[in-house]
């Protein structure tokens, strides 16, 4: 299928690894000219010539904190006028509600809540006058059905939620679509941190704990980033112009609900 993508213009975050990379292949693929942004230089670097090497795209890799408000112009500064806009950023660590104090809730709040915001409301504009934006917020499934032990993850991206589906209405007559993208666990660094965690708690090896934790899932096995970004470039696609605000879980099943 043709995604109608070519000649667009991405910034996709946290793009060096991950489901942000899986994000950044498949709008390679798809013809998206890129800016990709990791705070490891040498992960950012060796990705974006990955993408040069393998799509042709132009790929222009920043390198910065995107939650740090100098670095974050910067990476802006370098991105341009950008049509399609996907933001990520690692989850805050598990633990147990009695371990977080307030800077820890501002500092997940920062990363994955008013991060995003930021950028948006840096980027909304461009895309309104121009008739034509896409934006992926990459979230959590825990926003469906929170994880107990993820408690500063749960409240940070439900705020952003919630944002989204109030701005997402307000800016939908101008051609652009925000929707949110909510994995469950996927063959990542942060799963691997989940399931070390287990394995540092319970005692099992890592390899018990990922065929115990997979087998709660209905499809019996960890998501891909491949299959993760192939949905977030049909959401950034021509096609998805009617899909507006929306949570979309990538979970296999793990999420037991109709609605």
């Amino acid at each position: 299928m043709d995604l109608g993508l070519k000649g667009k213009r991405a910034l996709v975050c946290a793009a060096s690894k991950g489901l942000g990379r899986g994000c950044a292949e498949a709008l390679a693929e798809a013809g998206v000219a890129l800016t990709i942004n990791a705070r490891g230089v040498d992960a950012l670097e060796a990705t974006a010539q990955h993408l040069r090497d393998t799509y042709g795209a132009p790929v222009t890799a920043a390198a910065g904190d995107i939650t740090d408000e100098a670095a974050r112009a910067e990476v802006l500064a370098a991105a341009g006028k950008v049509d399609i806009l996907v933001t990520n950023a690692g989850g805050p660590p598990p633990g147990l509600w009695s371990d977080w104090d307030r800077e820890h809730f501002i500092a997940a709040l920062d990363a994955n809540m008013l991060t995003p915001i930021a950028l948006m409301k840096a980027l909304l504009p461009g895309m309104m006058d121009r008739g034509w934006g896409r934006v992926v917020n990459i979230t959590s499934s825990s926003v469906k059905s929170p994880i107990p032990q993820l408690g500063l993850s749960n409240a940070a991206r439900t705020g952003l939620t919630g944002y989204v589906a109030g701005t997402s209405r307000q800016v939908a007559s101008k051609g652009v679509t925000i929707n949110n993208l909510c994995p469950g666990i996927h063959a990542t660094d942060r799963a691997d941190a989940l399931d070390t965690a287990v394995t540092q708690s319970t005692g099992v090896t890592l390899d018990e704990a990922r065929a115990t934790r997979a087998a709660t899932i209905p499809a019996r096995r960890y998501g891909t980033s491949a299959e993760f970004g192939a949905t977030c470039a049909f959401l950034c696609s021509q096609h998805a112009g009617y899909i507006v605000g929306q949570n979309i879980v990538l979970d296999g099943g793990a999420i037991v609900a109709t609605i």
